[in-house]
């Protein structure tokens, strides 16, 4: 096997959850393959450098293996390797995450039905 679909090798790297989603996010344009926006049907090789965006954050990886097929997660971890640059920089928006969770208001309890009101009323939907 010398390439793969770009859609099957994502979703076997457990990068989205379907083949689907993995085709939804090709056709979005938040895979890039080499620097261009890649689609489904894109054929993968290895060597391919490719930049995932997914809820997860933003990936940078090399293709190392080729695999059509969805294993465990230790086996979908070696299909690719993350660059050094992406790991830290996916480690700076966590942390940034958690530091702005300190500053968050949570409100005490349900909105009663004067707050409701203004919501619905900030909203737009009156």
């Amino acid at each position: 096997m010398t390439s793969v679909r770009m859609d099957k090798w994502l979703w076997a790297a457990r990068f989205f959850k379907t083949r689907a989603l993995a085709a939804k996010a090709c056709e979005l344009g938040r895979i890039q393959w080499n620097g261009q926006i890649a689609k489904p049907a894109r054929e993968v090789k290895i060597g391919d450098m490719l930049r995932v965006i997914n809820g997860g954050g933003e990936f940078h990886v090399e293709v190392l293996l080729l695999s059509e097929v969805r294993g465990p997660a230790s086996v979908a971890q070696t299909l690719y390797r993350e660059t050094d640059e992406s790991k830290e920089l996916r480690q700076k928006v966590t942390a940034e995450h958690r530091a702005m969770r300190q500053f968050e208001e949570l409100p005490a309890g349900r909105p009663s039905k004067r707050d409701r009101r203004r919501i619905i009323q900030l909203r737009g939907r009156m």
